[in-house]
């Protein structure tokens, strides 16, 4: 991945045994998840980059669980909340998201 404006990739957002499949992109301002399935709730995010607070590299669950991938992220805001995706090249997504 390189430091272009916008980097975009294939992802899956997962909360606790919740996933939905999307579309994650990052620009210099911001984070955001398109999910493929608007219907299912997990999604859309937008999410600023000056409101993250820490970015790491996280299991991806099976049933919210049981870990099956190291290909995942975790981004934690400012004020708490976090949110993990799962997402090819992770490791260049944390790089790519680091200050």
């Amino acid at each position: 991945m390189n430091k272009t404006s916008t980097s975009v990739s294939i992802a899956t957002i997962q909360n606790g045994v919740a996933r939905s499949e999307g579309k994650l992109s990052a620009t210099k301002e911001a984070l955001i998840f398109e999910p493929l399935n608007k219907k299912f709730g997990l999604g859309p995010y937008h999410i600023e980059r000056s409101a993250i607070s820490k970015i790491e590299m996280c299991y991806g669950k099976g049933a919210g669980v049981l870990p099956v991938t190291t290909e995942a992220i975790r981004v934690t805001l400012i004020n708490g909340l976090s949110y993990e995706f799962i997402i090819a090249n992770a490791k260049e997504w944390l790089a790519y998201l680091t200050p």
